[in-house]
This record gives C-alpha cells, sequence and structure tokens, in this order.
C-alpha cells in the first residue's frame, strides 16, 4: 500500500524520546544524551519533527533511486551474458570480458550483486587467506639450519645455469656454508654438511622442504620386501645421513614456512649476482671462489646475535670416521662366486672375519665422496678385490615377440645375406616322421588286427 511510512528501529526510537520532549517531561539536552546526537542535531530533528510529523525523522533520500544506480537493461544483459556466452565464468573474469569485449564498465562488486541477486554465484569458491605470523627465532646458533637450493641464471648468460646449495642459521642469519652445483643433488648436499661438521660441529636439526632428496616417496610399491617385513621406513640418502649423525629432520609444508631462507635467496640473487657480475665469472669454478669470498662479508653485514650465547653444535662423537657416514650406501645380495655388482662395478669378496663364503649374504655397499667402494656385513668391512670383467655371452639376433632386429650388415661374426624377394609361401600340413611314436602306436595296432582276424579263421 503506497503512502504508508515505514520507520526503522533508531527513528522509531527517536519518535519515542522526541515526543517525551513535546510533553515537557524531557529536556532536548538529555533527549540528544539518550539518543547519542549532539544538542544542535537534537534541535534539528525536533523543528522537523513539528513540521512534518513522523515523516520528517525519515532519510531524505528515502525512496529515491541512486544517481549512480544501473540501469534495469544493463542488468538483463550481464545476467543474460553469465548465462549463455560467458557461463562459468567466475565473478571476476566475467567483470574483464564485459569491459574488454562488451564495452560495458561495471565494477566487480556490482557484477557480483546483480549476480547474486538472481542466485548465480562464482563457481570457483575461493579460500579465505590464513593469518600468518613471523615464527620467533631459535635461542641459539646451531640448534636449526634451514637449507634448501636455488636454480637460478646466476652467472646472466655468461655461463650454464646453477644451482646454489645453502644453509641458514635460524638464530643468527649466517651462512655456514654454501656451494653452486650443476643441479640440485644429494651430493651437494652431502658435502655441505660435511663441511659444516668439520668446521663447527654436528646441528640439532635441519629444516628443509619436501623435496625427493630429504623425504621417500608415500608409497609402499618403494619399499623393498625386507623394508616391509620388517617395518622399516624406508630413508633417502640424506635421510640416512641425517639419522646417523643424529640431526633431527624437519619438513616445511609451504615455501612460507621456511621464508628465511626464502628471503636469503632473493638478497643473493641481487647481491652476489651482483658480484659474479663484477667479477665476469663464467664457469661453475670461478662462481665458486667469488662466493667463498662473499659469504664472510655477507655474514659480518647481515648476521644478528643469538639471544643465548654459545654454540648448540655438538662435537663429532668418539670413533666415528666422516669417510663412512659421508657416503652413499646401497644394500645387495652377493651371488654365488661371492661377486657383487653395484652398476658397472662388479667386486670380488675375499674369504675374512672367520668366514669362508657370503654366498646369498645381504651386504651393505658404501660409495665414498671420493668415489672409492668398500663392503660391509654386519658392520664389518670386508676384504674385497675387483672381480674379473664378465665375458658377453654373443647370440644370434632374431625377430622375436620381444621385438629383437637381425643383425646388421656391419657385424663381424655374421655375413650379411643378399635379400632377394621372394613369393609367399603356403604353409603345408605336418607330416610325422617314418619313426613317429605316432606311426608305431598304429603299427602296433595293426599287427594285432592282423592276429586276431587270423585266430579267428
Amino acid at each position: 500500500m503506497e503512502g504508508i511510512l515505514t520507520l526503522s528501529k533508531r527513528e522509531q526510537n527517536r519518535l519515542v524520546v522526541l515526543n517525551e520532549v513535546e510533553k515537557g517531561e524531557m529536556g532536548i539536552q538529555e533527549a540528544a544524551e539518550i539518543l547519542g546526537i549532539s544538542e544542535r542535531q537534537g534541535w534539528r530533528i525536533l523543528a522537523a519533527y513539528r513540521e512534518e510529523g513522523a515523516a520528517g525523522l525519515a532519510h531524505g533520500n528515502r525512496g529515491r533511486k541512486p544517481v549512480h544506480t544501473l540501469g534495469e537493461e544493463i542488468r538483463e544483459q550481464v545476467v543474460e551474458l553469465a548465462q549463455k556466452k560467458y557461463e562459468g565464468f567466475n565473478h571476476q573474469h566475467l567483470t574483464e570480458k564485459l569491459r574488454e569485449e562488451e564495452r560495458l564498465e561495471i565494477s566487480r562488486s556490482s557484477v557480483r550483486r546483480i549476480l547474486l541477486g538472481v542466485g548465480i554465484r562464482s563457481p570457483k569458491k575461493r579460500r579465505a587467506g590464513r593469518h600468518r605470523r613471523r615464527r620467533e627465532r631459535y635461542t641459539q646458533e646451531g640448534m636449526l639450519l634451514q637449507v634448501d637450493g636455488s636454480r637460478h641464471d646466476w652467472l646472466e648468460g655468461r655461463g650454464p645455469w646453477l644451482t646454489l646449495i645453502s644453509s641458514i642459521d635460524d638464530a643468527t642469519g649466517k651462512v655456514p656454508f654454501a656451494l653452486f652445483r650443476e643441479q640440485e643433488d644429494a651430493q651437494g648436499y652431502f658435502l655441505m654438511l660435511r663441511e659444516i661438521v668439520e668446521k663447527k660441529g654436528i646441528p640439532l636439526a635441519v629444516y628443509h622442504d619436501r623435496h625427493g632428496i630429504f623425504e621417500w616417496p608415500e608409497r609402499k610399491e618403494a619399499q623393498t620386501l625386507e623394508e616391509q617385513l620388517g617395518g622399516e621406513e624406508p630413508r633417502t640418502q640424506v635421510g640416512r645421513l641425517l639419522k646417523e649423525l643424529g640431526i633431527e629432520s624437519i619438513p616445511a609444508y609451504s615455501p612460507q614456512a621456511k621464508g628465511r631462507i626464502e628471503r636469503l635467496f632473493k638478497t643473493f640473487q641481487d647481491r652476489l649476482g651482483s658480484e659474479l657480475r663484477l667479477a665476469q665469472a663464467k664457469t661453475l669454478e670461478e662462481a665458486q671462489k667469488v662466493l667463498k669470498a662473499f659469504l664472510p662479508r655477507f655474514n659480518r653485514q647481515f648476521s644478528v646475535p643469538p639471544s643465548v650465547r654459545g654454540l648448540a653444535y655438538r662435537p663429532i662423537p668418539h670413533g666415528m670416521k666422516l669417510s663412512e657416514v659421508f657416503c652413499f650406501t646401497y644394500y645387495r645380495t652377493v651371488g654365488a662366486d661371492n661377486v657383487v655388482a653395484l652398476g658397472g662395478h662388479r667386486i670380488q669378496i675375499n674369504p675374512c672375519h672367520g668366514r669362508q663364503n657370503y654366498n646369498r649374504a645381504r651386504v651393505e655397499i658404501r660409495e665414498r665422496m671420493e668415489g672409492s667402494l668398500a663392503v660391509y656385513y654386519q658392520g664389518k668391512c670386508l676384504v674385497t678385490q675387483p672381480a674379473p670383467v664378465e665375458a658377453p655371452v654373443l647370440r644370434v639376433q632374431k625377430r622375436g615377440r620381444l621385438g629383437s632386429r637381425e643383425p646388421s650388415a656391419s657385424s663381424p661374426l655374421l655375413t650379411p645375406k643378399e635379400k632377394t624377394p621372394s613369393s609367399p609361401k603356403t604353409k603345408s600340413p605336418y607330416k610325422p616322421g617314418p619313426d613317429h611314436p605316432w606311426r608305431k602306436f598304429w603299427k602296433r595296432k595293426t599287427q594285432r588286427t592282423d592276429i586276431l582276424t587270423e585266430q579267428l579263421t
């Protein structure tokens, strides 16, 4: 019903208070204090009430159409485009298309309001941003090292792309050691950790991403049968090294979690990149020299004092040989001839430690950083020597179900045959030979038949 004025709750409260003022039971100053307005505003509202009644308490723009409102035709056009031509577009993408293709300058909030008004939601649900806060530093140097690798054009086109493998102390921001590698590999982390252990000691924990260098894939197929039966957790080479050194391995589940080393790489790409450009480094070796001279200056300028003095690095345990720890470990089964294979290497195991034969024994092969190989059984290093190279088996290659090819004309053992066109052969039925068991069977049967015939006659 037109002409009926509907007051809001606030306006109804004002009406009640102003009626009290008109009855003389309340002063304008007390009324303004109750309504939460100034005394001057109270007189203005009272004058409007006396002149227009309750309608004077309503806002002057009530019922009026805003000047900047969108016309009904534009609203219908937006809804139609969203349902047909741009069906499935999210609100932001649709707003861009309306501006670029349809020449409709409408804000994203207006598009969203129009579509929500007719029940069209954005197809992509956006997750609300998580509140993040910077984690407090560890209290003592050596308690936690963040490690990672950065693949970047460090030489700026003067040489190949390189990967910087670095570590940063969480408490002080110092870089204990860093090195350039061609790729991010396990050997690079081995070299970095060994340098830190030899010069400073063993850190308490290492914070890293979930790269396959640190963590084994979470699949049962990735485990050996012995590991599954024994309930052992499979470990990578770096994971095995951290366990033997007693270093806690802490994985990060987001780049923001290890933000300290991420910011370090950003600084390095600026400052270290300029240093490499100044030195005109073109190779990995030249970049390594620049990095070695750069790290002490960087640590002096950017490191901060820890909240607790002293070092948390642990000393190397007595009797531990770093050459036996910093190595790649593989498990193999010894053959019947006491030979174990690793890649292209064949290792002969000699009798030792009171045992003559190691046939079918499960041994551990350690490949040291300098390239030498050692075989261990039950923690003891076995006496070995290089085994003779196995002679290759020569076979005539025939075309078969495995896709093998016929020998080429260049083979020194086989002479090529000239290829002549041949007519297609018809397959004749199989005919047994004169001495085949089938023929002997029928021959004996015929002889028995003849004997019976003679007896009956």
